[in-house]
């Protein structure tokens, strides 16, 4: 009887998708999507409204572009190697970056197959309370898996990552980061749209001749 009660719990356990494996499959299914757009909105701490909300697009290999609708015309494209973000009025800037491939152009790129294998690397992965999904949020009817992901050294940007992901399509719903200084931003990804054939010049962005133009403005002193 003990022989038959521990084979029938090892045969429950070994059902159970554990958290790494989930997030393993959530990254490859990343890994096969050619492109897609999708509504993104970004809110800061405890704020009900999101203060940026805009569409996102995304091909593969690591081409991203987020047009803002608020605050209006604000944009961030990142073309493999440079980062550029145009901030309007009252600023009315350019800023541009070269950065490495293997780089985040913004909290966005992490819902990119780059961003999910950093994540991996740099973070590590358990459900939050258990495999089961649960409500979005308190009173939602959408349900996701919730993630919890944790920082492996103290030189990684945020210092907890919560992932919410679609049981269904494996679509990354909602990530919820805290920054080391305890700053807390939630990016929200609705509306989908995969594999469209995205055509490379929509990541070619040409910016207002009126706008100053700032370089390599993540060391400028």
């Amino acid at each position: 009887m003990a022989v038959l009660v521990a084979l029938l719990i090892a045969d429950a356990s070994a059902q159970i998708t554990t958290a790494d494996a989930f997030f393993s499959s959530v990254s490859e299914f990343y890994g096969s999507i050619k492109d897609y757009s999708a509504q993104i909105s970004v809110a800061q701490g405890s704020q009900k409204k999101a203060a940026m909300v805009g569409t996102v697009w995304f091909k593969k290999p690591d081409l991203l572009r987020i047009d803002f609708t608020t605050p209006s015309e604000q944009t961030i494209v990142f073309n493999g190697e440079i980062l550029t973000i145009y901030l309007p009025s009252p600023d009315n800037v350019i800023l541009t970056q070269s950065v490495g491939k293997a780089s985040g152009s913004s909290g966005a790129s992490l819902a990119t197959p780059q961003g999910l294998s950093l994540m991996k690397r740099y973070y590590s992965v358990a459900y939050e309370s258990g495999p089961d999904p649960v409500p979005l949020e308190q009173g939602s009817s959408e349900y996701v898996v919730a993630l919890l992901l944790t920082r492996r050294s103290t030189s990684e940007m945020f210092r907890t990552i919560r992932l919410l992901v679609s049981p269904d399509t494996k679509l990354i719903r909602r990530i919820d980061a805290r920054t080391i200084s305890g700053d807390q931003i939630v990016i929200d990804f609705t509306g989908y749209s995969l594999n469209q054939g995205i055509l490379d010049n929509r990541f070619v962005y040409d910016p207002p001749a009126s706008a100053n133009m700032y370089s390599d403005f993540l060391f400028a002193e």
